[in-house]
């Protein structure tokens, strides 16, 4: 003999109830609703600044001289770029690779002198998906392909500078050998990144004409800078690519180069996970109260369904039945809601400039976009919807426990 239909006895269950139900059934939509935004939000947004970041940098991962992150002086090279840049594009989660110089110099016009960071790039093989600064430039024009002098200003640097476009400025730098060299160029663009480290600190050169400048080899660069199609990989890549690197050279994911960019993700996704650790925990209490107090409503019931031969695995089943179709059909119910705020904001934004005044904002470097967007990592919107579901129904196993636990006898005698 077949034993009960349980899923189907637990679903008309929980409309009896209709009004319960759709109450506990929207705290867990809008609480997943709720995870999923939040989520997507910070997915969007600080996968951005990584980006951006590796953009303006050394890439998401950076192949340079082991000893070059503790010592950062231009005696620290790495020689056969060109096969270390086939050895990266051999790996399938590398998209584009590139070489770079880069260090401290100073500055001097006929008005004024000033420190600076430099990036020296190969204006041939890099344009703005692997330097984001070139797309910033707002006055002059950027590095052609056979371009060997110029230098690119950041705009505040240009002002301190007193060096308007076409100027001549005389940089002051320590080659590999420790011997300082200067260089006079004239200013070919200038930038204008929102970034106020960036504006008033960075100067872009050729690669070809630094390499002249302080000494390098035409197969000699400063790093070698590594771009991924997805940001996430970045340390298995480079823990890949140390495997396959000879001695003096190492792979290091970007989060080792900028440090402090890494630990304010770190603890801005602490937060979004605390967050969500809240809001599930209010879930799964609404849900356990309300599974309760059915249950103690239908104590009688449940002695008459053991009365006419159901066994306590039959009531505990039921109930967890109940839970389950509560965490379903609140699931759903979440991605109904979710839809058009998670497709608007995906595709249009936010942009809170109005509201708040963050011109100027950056974090370690890199500027803080105005415009919120989400987008979610597939994985990371399993992890809620598990979660959402799993405290659903840890949330039912102890009336599920307290029904099978009825004796029938008492149970009937209950008005």
């Amino acid at each position: 003999m077949n034993g009960p239909n349980l899923a189907k006895m637990a679903w008309r269950n929980l409309w009896r109830h209709r009004r319960r139900t759709l109450i506990t059934l929207s705290s867990i939509a809008f609480g997943t609703m709720l995870a999923i935004l939040f989520t997507g939000l910070g997915d969007s947004n600080f996968g951005g600044m990584i980006d951006l970041a590796a953009r303006l940098g050394g890439g998401h991962v950076t192949l340079q001289h082991d000893e070059y992150l503790d010592t950062p002086t231009l005696g620290r090279s790495v020689e056969d770029i060109i096969a270390l840049s086939e050895l990266a594009l051999r790996d399938p989660d590398v998209e584009r690779v590139v070489t770079r110089i880069s260090g401290q110099m100073m500055l001097a016009s006929a008005a004024q002198n000033q420190g600076a960071a430099f990036i020296a790039f190969d204006p041939a093989a890099e344009d703005a998906d692997t330097l984001s600064v070139i797309e910033a430039i707002d006055e002059g024009q950027p590095f052609g392909a056979g371009d060997a002098e110029g230098i690119i200003l950041g705009r505040r640097l240009a002002e301190n500078l007193k060096a308007p476009l076409g100027r001549k400025v005389v940089f002051t730098v320590t080659d590999r050998h420790g011997d300082i060299i200067q260089e006079a160029t004239r200013v070919r663009a200038i930038v204008s990144t929102g970034a106020p480290s960036v504006d008033a600190g960075l100067a872009l050169l050729p690669l070809r004409a630094l390499q002249r400048s302080v000494g390098y080899a035409g197969d000699e660069a400063g790093q070698v800078a590594v771009f991924l199609r997805d940001q996430r990989k970045a340390g298995a890549v480079a823990e890949r690519l140390s495997a396959s690197l000879g001695s003096g050279v190492s792979a290091l994911p970007w989060y080792e180069i900028q440090p402090d960019l890494a630990g304010f993700i770190g603890m801005k996704v602490a937060g979004t996970r605390f967050m969500e650790i809240i809001i599930m925990l209010l879930i799964a209490a609404g849900i356990f109260n309300t599974l309760f107090v059915s249950v103690m409503e239908r104590m009688r019931e449940f002695g008459i369904l053991m009365a006419i031969g159901f066994t306590p695995k039959h009531l505990f089943g039921l109930v967890m039945f109940e839970s389950l179709w509560l965490g379903l059909s609140g699931l759903v119910l979440a991605g109904l809601l979710v839809a058009y705020p998670y497709h608007y904001l995906h595709s249009v934004g936010i942009d809170i400039a109005d509201q708040i005044d963050m011109s100027g904002s950056e974090i370690a470097g890199v500027a803080v976009s105005t415009v919120m967007r989400v987008a979610i990592y597939p994985e990371n919107l399993a992890l809620i919807l598990a979660v959402a579901l799993g405290a659903t129904l840890l949330s039912g196993l102890y009336p599920a426990w307290k029904a099978g636990t009825v004796a029938p006898v008492e149970s009937i005698r209950l008005v």
